[in-house]
């Protein structure tokens, strides 16, 4: 039997320019098996978005908005959004990995189904890394939007260039498994 896994996350910074909405992606992290498949992951992440436009209007909204949408029957998206109207999204690969070894099944429960709440550990975690990258003097978010780099001022990119901010996204998603309550 297979452990569910993070296939892909993403974080993606949102601001309001001349009253139009930049949806832009800061990082996008893929695991394996999914190396590859950048594009078809930005699709997916790009179908989300409204999801979020939709449920931001409901004034009694958690940061936890769940499970977004379900692809197939393999992948689903999950949802969290800050109060700063940062949206960060996981991608669960329900066939997940290969089944541990003998020594390493007593460690964790079977997981039959996935519940919201299995993905808060995740969800606060990619919370923390990024405050943790905006308490660095060096990294200003406001180079990091389309109309900065369109100016000229800024990065060439939209994307997190941080290694910090990388290998702390790379271990969550590598770490994570359902039944985790703590990152």
């Amino acid at each position: 039997m297979q452990g569910r896994s993070t296939a892909t996350l993403y974080a993606i910074g949102s601001r309001a320019y001349r009253a139009v909405q930049q949806d832009n992606p800061l990082h996008i992290s893929l695991f394996p098996p999914h190396l590859n498949s950048k594009l078809e992951f930005s699709f997916m992440l790009n179908s989300c978005l409204d999801i979020f436009d939709i449920r931001r209007n409901d004034k009694s909204i958690d940061q936890d908005l769940g499970l977004l949408q379900a692809i197939d029957e393999r992948l689903a998206m999950y949802g969290w959004l800050t109060s700063t109207g940062v949206k960060f999204v996981i991608v669960v690969d329900m066939a997940g990995r290969p089944a541990p070894e003998e020594g390493e099944r007593g460690k964790l429960a079977p997981v039959l189904g996935l519940r919201d709440s299995d993905l808060k550990p995740a969800f606060r975690a990619l919370q923390t890394a990024y405050i943790r990258l905006l308490q660095n003097p060096f990294y200003t978010p406001d180079d990091h939007s389309p109309m900065a780099m369109a100016n000229g001022r800024g990065p060439k990119s939209s994307q997190i260039t941080s290694r910090n901010f990388i290998g702390e996204v790379k271990r969550i998603g590598d770490t994570w498994a359902p039944g985790i309550t703590k990152l």
